[in-house]
């Protein structure tokens, strides 16, 4: 895909939504006690995966006429066993949340995905499993994940070696199918949707569920993508001349670092009509073009950022003087290895970007000249790229631009609707 630079960007986007809330409704939903409707279901690729999952694990879901999702829980032992092995695309929320799920089960099950989750590392959600009792291979560290029938698990407490929501949730979904309790202490603070779901009250770090406990059936609201948000966030922040309005914006405190980040630098971002929906803020954001300037990021607000670093690095091409992020070494186990795909693309544009082996440093002022870039099979990546090329001089090409729909199906057509 060829993109040229912006003069300005103007309007309303709305954005998909959120696909960490949607898949773990559809998981609660599918585990609940009755018929539950989820609203505003996530069209991208990885909710859809969750419920090809979850269709395959004996669970009827239906759509609406009006667009919503009717998912028929069975409660905690309605699964059956697949025909096939699960397929999870490339979700890592999905293979990570039901291999906490399956563990539990009286069958054997298998969860594959495609080539980039199949990279992704798995020990962090085996090895607590193993503790509770589970038996679980992985292969070389990796996807296939093969688990075998075993209902007989027992809670444990597990405090957490990295910093991870999609491992608290596997092993807080795998307590409820154990006997005693189970309890989760994390170190760093991450994103609670999870927790909310189930209504566990989070005691300076420790979460506790008791197995056996029910999910009510109930009606979900999903909020618009606070990641997806960080785009345009970034887009209208650095684009000369533009503002730009995104209704209906997820808010949970756990995941809106990069607001916090993006105000620090400068930006110009404000929220209208704040309200709340299914136990989740949510607000209208209107974003205006401000004069940014360079950060220094560490410690615990590196894990409520974490997917929004690749967007923020590039905020950081055009921020007054200079921005280091550290502790990010997460990064290098998302669907590509982010530090070095972000950091190859920057340097290809014109940037001035330092390497670490747990984040960049990035000197703000040299300006972006177009050329080719690679989306490393990562939407966040992709994205990415499609921003900075709105500041570039002259056209950039992005390859493999479609990974995009991975998280946000329309998103180039959304960025062709607001450019002027």
């Amino acid at each position: 895909m060829q993109l040229f630079p912006a003069h300005a960007l103007k309007g309303e986007v709305w954005l998909p939504a959120d696909k960490s809330v949607s898949q773990r409704a559809a998981l609660f939903a599918a585990l609940g006690e009755g018929v539950s409707t989820l609203h505003g279901y996530a069209t991208a690729a990885d909710p859809q995966s969750m419920l090809s999952c979850i269709r395959q694990l004996g669970i009827k879901i239906e759509n609406t006429p009006d667009g919503a999702i009717l998912v028929h829980g069975k409660g905690l032992s309605g699964f059956e066993k697949p025909d096939n092995p699960l397929d999870c695309g490339n979700s890592g929320t999905a293979m990570r949340f039901l291999a906490g799920v399956l563990a539990g089960q009286p069958f054997d099950s298998i969860l594959i995905g495609d080539a980039s989750l199949s990279r992704r590392p798995m020990a962090r959600v085996a090895n607590p499993l193993r503790e509770m009792g589970a038996s679980i291979e992985l292969t070389d560290g990796h996807a296939p994940i093969f688990i075998k029938g075993n209902p007989a698990l027992r809670g444990i407490r597990y405090e957490m070696p990295v910093a991870s929501a999609q491992v608290k949730s596997c092993v807080l979904l795998a307590g409820l199918f154990a006997e005693g309790q189970t309890e989760v202490v994390e170190k760093v603070p991450t994103r609670d949707h999870t927790e909310r779901m189930l209504g566990i009250q989070n005691n300076h770090g420790r979460l506790k569920v008791e197995g056996g406990r029910p999910i009510l059936a109930q009606a979900y609201h999903i909020p618009r993508d606070f990641s997806a948000a960080a785009f345009f966030m970034v887009a209208a922040s650095i684009v000369p001349s533009s503002e730009l309005r995104l209704p209906q914006v997820g808010l949970n405190p756990s995941r809106t670092g990069l607001l916090d980040v993006l105000r620090q630098m400068g930006a110009d971002i404000v929220l209208e009509n704040e309200r709340q929906t299914s136990g989740e803020p949510v607000a209208d954001m209107r974003i205006r073009t401000a004069k940014l300037r360079g950060v220094s990021l560490d410690g615990a607000v590196i894990a409520n950022i974490i997917d929004e670093i690749p967007i923020l690095a590039v905020a950081a091409t055009q921020a007054e003087g200079i921005t280091e992020i550290r502790g990010a070494e997460e990064l290098r186990v998302k669907e590509t290895d982010r530090i070095a795909a972000m950091v190859t693309n920057l340097r290809k544009l014109g940037a001035k970007v330092e390497e670490w082996p747990d984040g960049m440093r990035i000197t703000g002022g040299y300006k972006l000249k177009g050329t080719t870039v690679e989306a490393f099979l990562d939407h966040r990546i992709a994205m990415s790229m499609g921003i900075a090329a709105f500041v570039a001089d002259g056209p950039t090409e992005i390859l493999e631009a479609h990974h995009a729909a991975v998280s946000f199906p329309d998103f180039w057509d959304q960025l062709a609707h607001i450019r002027k």
